[in-house]
């Protein structure tokens, strides 16, 4: 009987904490959703912002705040379009369990059996890389690792290159040791999609989850958008003022990150996942098992937390699933995910336990800005003391945009210095050329009016006047200065002092992870000669 006792009180501890934090949480009201959002919209200098809160299997809340784009000055409302980035990556996820329950493939099944192409750096994670490791972040690659092939959106990479340029890439940590998030093989997993199905995987995500869930306004890209009326436009911070820039067009790889869809068509979504797949008049259909509901929402990969709780949700583990990030707060289980493109950021919460799911979409690149209101509709339900969360990240941000800019004020203080003081004068002809990276293709390195100019020449968009540093470095200053990611240029020379390679990394840190300068190893390509 003792034995059953001790068995017991854990449970009855444990209930008996939810259910007092259930008693004094006061849920946040739809007049304090107001009120925090048009506070985010001015401390963050965010054009936009779409809101909704599903509880109990209902929307509760579901609204738009400020203007679509600058230009237009037309409103937000519930049924405006964002490009949800990353957030796609759980819809394909929830396609491959769709296969799996049609007995299609498994989890564990290798890559290469359906990519026979597929290949790794190493020959043994080619061989045993599975459908699950495209998955969970756990490859040995590097945080963002390739990206540039894609990001910026202007180069001419296809799906076919990614696959090829997949075994160029050189691991940084030992295969499925190590958290470090990537893109492409989310990419890889869509071009799984793809073979098994027959199907574009934006015909497939259309097919097999938008259309059952009544996701009307909603597309595998934005190209594929029945109605590009009420769209946002992407914003971000050039020159110190708020404006308009170009939009991330995918060309490929969507299953990553290129879905557009509005918080009404997400609502579904959420919904969905709450009632572990299940949809329709009276939750009576499935969109996939529970059995693969349950895969998704479980820990795969470890990621990094706190060794001591940090107040106010007392963290004690955080992993990743399938498609979602996994963690608890407060004695809940959470699952959330966000999603960046250029000039726009977006964040999707939920807590099984309480039924609640949040949905955060903006038109500005700021992500405390969802951050912000998350939090506060989230404290709302855990019953937790009230956290100013506006200003608590509204601070954060300036302590490091702060930092940043110190940082690349002293290189352009230095330069122009240098430039003023004429004490070197820098002979770029030996510089000149082009430089090969076997995934990122050719850099040339030209002058233009007396200065060295960079132009990746698969990547039109990474151009920009090269500046002297100091030494055998350089600083490029993109063109387009919507990017945000200047970075070191060095040269490295033989014994003559010929400069035969040079090395990359961004000087700011908070340049998105996505640029992985540090990544290439450019080569000189020697110049022909005539006969």
């Amino acid at each position: 009987m003792k034995t059953s006792l001790l068995r017991l009180l854990p449970v009855f501890i444990l209930t008996c904490f939810i259910w007092n934090n259930s008693v004094n949480a006061q849920p946040i009201t739809s007049a304090q959703i107001d009120d925090v959002v048009q506070r985010t919209l001015t401390t963050f200098d965010v054009p936009g912002i779409a809101v909704a809160v599903v509880k109990d299997g209902k929307v509760i809340h579901s609204k738009g705040y400020g203007v679509r784009s600058l230009r237009t000055k037309e409103k937000v409302d519930e049924n405006t379009l964002f490009g949800i980035a990353s957030n796609s990556k759980a819809f394909t996820s929830a396609l491959l369990g769709i296969l799996i329950d049609e007995g299609k493939l498994k989890w564990d099944d290798k890559v290469i059996d359906y990519i026979p192409e597929f290949r790794m750096y190493n020959g043994y994670v080619t061989e045993e890389f599975t459908i699950r490791d495209l998955l969970t972040h756990r490859s040995g690659l590097g945080l963002g690792a390739g990206d540039l092939m894609f990001w910026s959106d202007s180069s001419n990479f296809t799906m076919k290159d990614i696959i090829h340029n997949l075994r160029y890439l050189k691991p940084v940590s030992g295969f499925r040791t190590k958290y470090d998030y990537d893109n492409l093989l989310y990419m890889v997993a869509g071009e799984v999609i793809e073979r098994i199905s027959g199907k574009s995987w934006e015909a497939f995500v259309e097919e097999r989850i938008m259309k059952p869930l009544q996701m009307t306004r909603s597309a595998g890209t934005y190209s594929r958008l029945a109605d590009k009326v009420n769209v946002i436009d992407a914003h971000a911070s050039v020159n110190g003022k708020v404006q308009v820039i170009s939009r991330d067009m995918f060309r490929f790889g969507n299953s990553a990150g290129g879905i557009n869809s509005s918080v009404a068509d997400m609502s579904k979504w959420v919904i969905m996942q709450l009632n572990r797949g299940k949809y329709g008049p009276n939750q009576s259909q499935q969109l996939f098992s529970v059995n693969v509901h349950n895969d998704m929402w479980a820990p795969q990969t470890i990621t990094p937390v706190s060794p001591t709780p940090v107040p106010p949700y007392n963290t004690h583990f955080s992993a990743y699933g399938l498609g979602w990030g996994l963690s608890d707060v407060k004695g809940y289980k959470q699952v959330t995910h966000t999603g960046g493109l250029a000039g726009m950021v977006t964040q999707v919460t939920l807590l099984p336990e309480l039924q609640l799911g949040i949905i955060v979409f903006t038109n500005q690149q700021v992500g405390a800005a969802f951050s912000a209101v998350t939090n506060t509709i989230k404290d709302s339900y855990l019953g937790l003391p009230q956290t100013d969360w506006v200003k608590t990240f509204s601070e954060r941000v300036k302590k490091g945009q702060d930092e940043a800019n110190q940082i690349t004020k002293n290189i352009w203080d230095s330069i122009e210095k240098e430039q003023k003081g004429g004490t070197s004068k820098t002979d770029v002809t030996s510089y000149l050329g082009t430089y090969h990276d076997n995934w990122f293709g050719d850099v040339l390195i030209s002058k233009k009016n007396g200065q060295l100019w960079f132009q990746s020449l698969r990547s039109p968009k990474l151009t920009g006047e090269m500046f002297f540093y100091k030494n055998n470095t350089f600083i490029v200053k993109w063109l387009n200065r919507s990017l945000d990611a200047d970075a070191y240029v060095t040269f490295q020379t033989d014994e003559t002092m010929k400069p035969v390679s040079l090395k990359m990394k961004p000087i700011s840190p908070l340049t998105d992870f996505s640029f992985d300068f540090q990544d290439l190893d450019l080569q000189r390509v020697p110049e022909k000669t005539a006969n």
